[in-house]
């Protein structure tokens, strides 16, 4: 009578806790990645801009200079300007 009795109780109790859905906390979103700011993005190929910033920094010197130097500075003013454009053109075949 006791085993009648017992399973009379704990069957219900058991097919109860089985119908209902163990409730479990979600988990936080993941955080979402920020895109990085154009200060914090490292340069590509900084040694190629420190050149051209070089070049530019010649040519603004000599376009500055007393003499003409028998028509070599004006030479060397074309020479950078070429320099440049063929690192400017480097820089976006990247």
């Amino acid at each position: 009578m006791k085993r009648w009795l017992l399973s009379f109780v704990v069957l219900p109790a058991l097919v109860l806790m089985m119908s209902f859905p163990t409730v479990v906390p979600a988990a936080p979103p993941a955080p979402r990645p920020q895109p990085a700011t154009p200060a914090a993005a490292p340069q590509e190929h900084p040694e190629i801009r420190e050149a051209m910033e070089s070049l530019r920094h010649a040519r603004e010197h000599l376009n500055h200079a007393a003499h003409d130097y028998h028509g070599h500075r004006a030479d060397a003013i074309r020479a950078i300007d070429e320099a440049l454009h063929q690192l400017e053109i480097c820089m976006k075949y990247d």
